[in-house]
């Protein structure tokens, strides 16, 4: 069995991670087995499941506990456990490589860097030590991979991306989950006292890229012309109570549901008529791959969403964020009464369901782990 090392800040229910998830579930864990590698002691939304699949997790102290602990930490986790062949560090930029560089310096020989975004969010401090790690990545990362082309291209040198040398993975999800139903729809709606109701969806961590503001000025524009309409907003973050409080000022809060994290993410989009996913930037969005795999209608940010992302011209709706939450809100309303239907064979021409991508990763990992067994006799 050859095992590899998912090096993440913490697996907790984020777009990172349900990939590897979705990978971790459909790979033969008899031939490649996942250990994790995180950087908080605090439990974790998947840690319990990791731990049934035979997957270890072991924690270094974060960076921002000190530079020179956690650098300290990561070497003490390398020269422990050398017998790793493959480590897979996923990661939003280049900002933080130092478990490539931990990995290197303790003669790992296979080492994955995989970017997972298409902008620099922070300070300018952060988008400075991205572009020099841009020139050093080399001596560190071994094979390159992306959720996109685009984030390829924001991520490496322009020689590597020009040369073609990185590897395009698709976030698959596993697209049986995600089917349309109509029972399951009633069924959620009743459960949420939304049966009768126009329901806008959103699904993200609440955080300055996801743009909330903009959805809840969206959503107060299609309020406005139908009263009967609510916005579903699935997830949690740092800004969750500032746009509660902005949702109480504009008096909708009678209208606008916030679901917190949820297990039930696939039933919650059965519930819904219409996906609004506004972004400022994404590697992929993978949550637009399942909206559209639940038969959604969803409108999305033009140029800083990753034209991959569109698998369907009907269900996937591109509009700039120069135009105004009333263009939005008009876009919204005219599909207002679209029929829903079952996207299976959409997704899977579409190359996003899990099942190939997953038993492609696994040969990959296999391909890498015997090379190195090679070159290290």
């Amino acid at each position: 069995m050859i095992r590899v090392l998912q090096i993440v800040g913490a697996m907790d229910r984020g777009g990172i991670e349900t990939f590897l998830m979705n990978i971790y579930r459909n790979i033969d864990r008899n031939k490649v087995q996942f250990d994790f590698l995180v950087h908080t002691d605090k439990k974790c939304a998947f840690d319990e499941e990791i731990k049934s699949l035979g997957g270890n997790i072991f924690s270094v102290v974060p960076r921002r506990q000190g530079y020179f602990k956690n650098k300290k930490s990561l070497d003490e986790f390398f020269k422990t456990n050398n017998e790793y062949k493959v480590v897979h560090q996923h990661l939003s930029s280049l900002t933080y490589v130092e478990p490539l560089r931990a990995a290197e310096s303790n003669n790992i020989l296979c080492r994955i860097v995989h970017s997972h975004n298409t902008r620099q969010g922070g300070s300018k401090i952060h988008k400075y030590i991205h572009r020099i790690n841009q020139f050093s990545i080399k001596s560190y990362a071994t094979d390159y991979f992306a959720c996109s082309d685009l984030a390829a291209k924001w991520t490496y040198p322009k020689k590597l991306y020009n040369d073609h040398k990185f590897k395009v993975i698709n976030n698959g999800i596993n697209s049986e989950k995600f089917i349309f139903h109509q029972a399951i729809r009633e069924q959620k709606r009743k459960e949420l006292g939304i049966v009768n109701k126009f329901v806008i969806g959103h699904v993200g961590r609440f955080h300055p890229q996801k743009n909330h503001d903009f959805v809840i000025d969206v959503f107060k524009k299609i309020h406005d012309k139908n009263k009967d309409s609510v916005l579903m907003l699935v997830g949690d973050g740092e800004h969750r109570l500032r746009i509660e409080r902005k949702v109480k000022d504009l008096g909708l809060s009678r209208s606008v549901i916030f679901t917190g994290v949820r297990t039930d993410v696939p039933e919650l989009f059965q519930a819904m008529d219409m996906f609004l996913f506004p972004s400022l930037y994404e590697g992929l969005g993978i949550v637009l791959i399942e909206a559209q795999a639940s038969g959604l209608k969803c409108f999305t940010s033009d140029r800083v969403v990753p034209k991959e992302v569109k698998m369907s011209n009907i269900l996937l709706n591109f509009i700039s964020l120069e135009q105004s939450p009333q263009k939005w809100a008009d876009e919204i309303l005219k599909c207002k009464g679209y029929a829903r239907k079952d996207t299976t064979d959409i997704i899977k021409k579409a190359e996003f369901d899990i099942h190939p991508i997953a038993e492609e990763l696994q040969k990959w990992y296999e391909l890498k782990a015997h090379s190195v067994l090679i070159t290290s006799n």
